[in-house]
């Protein structure tokens, strides 16, 4: 029964020219067209987030500079960290939005090799991140025992 209809939309389409396809119509362009400005917006996010990030590291590098502390470095690492592996996902869907519309597997190949690099990025920074969140909470508990010795 799938083929008949198969083969009464092939024999409009071709034969009678009642059906379009989409690259006859305005659709395709206009579906193109959104997707660019969809992944033009996830990368701005992306970017945003970037910013955000830096701007926050900064400002925390600044506050320990001003107040002497010379410890806690590795928390500033870690905040920087989180915004960089959010805005790693951001510009990794921004590229899974550009395959949808890559015309040459040129593109695709291209569009692959920094998913794929965005990918390792991201696993080696959550890596890391992990480690540090260990290191900092280890830091903490020895801190909290050393206090609670004292008092």
């Amino acid at each position: 029964m799938n083929n008949f209809f198969f083969a009464v939309f092939i024999f409009l389409q071709e034969n009678v020219g009642i059906i379009n396809s989409p690259s006859q119509t305005a659709v395709e362009p206009t579906i193109i067209q959104l997707v660019l400005w969809l992944k033009l917006l996830v990368e701005t996010i992306g970017a945003i987030i970037i910013a955000i990030g830096v701007i926050s590291a900064v400002f925390e590098f600044g506050r320990r500079l001003s107040s002497a502390k010379t410890e806690g470095y590795t928390k500033i690492r870690l905040l920087l960290a989180r915004y960089l592996a959010l805005a790693l996902e951001f510009q990794l869907g921004a590229d899974i939005l550009s395959t949808a519309i890559s015309p040459t597997w040129d593109q695709i190949l291209k569009l692959g090799a920094i998913a794929v690099i965005r990918t390792a990025l991201n696993y080696f920074l959550s890596h890391e991140m992990e480690q540090e969140r260990k290191l900092t909470s280890a830091e903490t508990e020895i801190d909290e025992n050393n206090a609670g010795k004292k008092g």
